[in-house]
């Protein structure tokens, strides 16, 4: 089962695009880091206090883990 949220590899200028991997991959957000990231999951339903970075499930990341944004 592919992950709901995938977090893109940074950007050259830092930061990465997060993404809901649907059929239609709808564009979530920017973030600048760990609290951007919880707050674009926050706007899409969910609970920032019952997610788990590191659950392959929920989220993927692409070009580096949590503490990679540059």
């Amino acid at each position: 089962m592919a992950a709901s949220i995938v977090v893109h590899p940074p950007a050259p200028t830092g930061g990465r695009r997060i993404t809901a991997d649907r059929v239609d991959g709808d564009d979530l957000g920017f973030a600048r880091g760990i609290a951007d990231l919880v707050e674009i999951l926050r706007r899409a339903g969910l609970d920032p206090d019952q997610v788990r970075l590191d659950d392959p499930v929920l989220i993927e990341w692409r070009g580096g883990k949590a503490d990679v944004w540059e």
